[in-house]
């Protein structure tokens, strides 16, 4: 599969375009990916040791817990760096934070925040701030690669892929690398459901499903499905209708989408009123601010 399957793969067959996301939202990866991957070596490359509790507590709240979850990679682990370049505690250490101001610069100029295009970067501007990012990011790639798997979707999951293959096109939409996606999906024998598999490398959400839904779907006949405001931002962005999975309520999202939101959204009787009650009940599960500053 291409790093952009939509260049090459994808054609509309269905008259209903449905978008996934993975981690989090299909998967109950989030957890083990951000906790035994992510962070430890966050704490061991950027030199977070001297304060690896306060480094552990701030990417926890950015990438899992707060309104910035699901958000790319360089994104959210340096809005990570600045909850610990304030905190009083962090300050009291005399620990110096780095600023990767090449990581920041970079994020400005790039929609596709991935490790191709960060390597082509690195090797054009020799920026250290970039390199160390790079080395980060492949470590992280490397755990991800030896530790998660046998991680199934949740329950209903597959049964609402089941349920609308034969009526919907569908691709996945998520900032994860391609290569982790389609180890996952094909894992766990739900590849074979989706018309296309596009990752950090394919560019941001907004990008993917902008770029599908182009191929000639009505806006009311697009969904995107996902556990963070980061989707909702892209469906929002191209016009899309959102089904929120609720952090920490997952199973019960998927269970109320299979025997609920799904017929509602192929009978036009997703927007609107049932809409806004599901994304008011989303948004109250995910804060803001972070526990030390509330």
């Amino acid at each position: 599969m291409s790093d952009n399957p939509l260049d090459t793969n994808f054609k509309k067959k269905s008259e209903f375009l449905i978008g996934i996301d993975s981690d989090g939202c299909a998967f109950d990866s989030m957890e083990i990916k951000h906790k035994e991957c992510f962070i430890p070596n966050f704490i061991n490359y950027f030199g977070l040791q001297p304060i690896s509790k306060y480094a552990r507590e701030a990417a926890e709240f950015t990438n899992l817990y707060s309104k910035w979850r699901g958000a790319n990679r360089f994104i959210s682990y340096t809005l990570a760096l600045d909850l610990l370049e304030e905190r009083p505690e962090v300050l009291s250490r005399n620990v110096k934070i780095p600023k990767l101001q090449g990581v920041r610069d970079w994020i400005q100029r790039e929609t596709k925040l991935g490790n191709p295009t960060l390597t082509a970067e690195v090797e054009k501007t020799k920026d250290p701030d970039l390199e160390l990012a790079l080395k980060w990011s492949l470590a992280v790639n490397d755990m991800i690669a030896d530790m998660v798997h046998d991680v199934p979707p949740y329950p209903n999951v597959r049964e609402s892929l089941i349920k609308l293959d034969p009526v919907a096109d569908m691709i996945v939409c998520s900032a994860t690398p391609n290569e982790a996606l389609n180890k996952e999906w094909e894992e766990h024998d739900i590849a074979q459901y989706v018309d296309a598999i596009c990752g950090q490398e394919a560019g941001s959400k907004k990008e993917t499903l902008g770029q599908a839904k182009a191929c000639g779907y009505d806006s009311d006949k697009v969904l995107m499905i996902g556990d963070a405001p980061g989707d909702m931002k892209a469906a929002e962005a191209v016009g899309a209708l959102f089904y929120p999975i609720n952090p920490g309520a997952e199973e019960a999202s998927w269970e109320r989408f299979i025997g609920e939101a799904c017929d509602k959204f192929l009978n036009g009787e997703f927007a609107g009123e049932y809409q806004q009650k599901i994304i008011a009940e989303f948004d109250s599960y995910l804060p803001e601010l972070p526990p030390w500053k509330r």
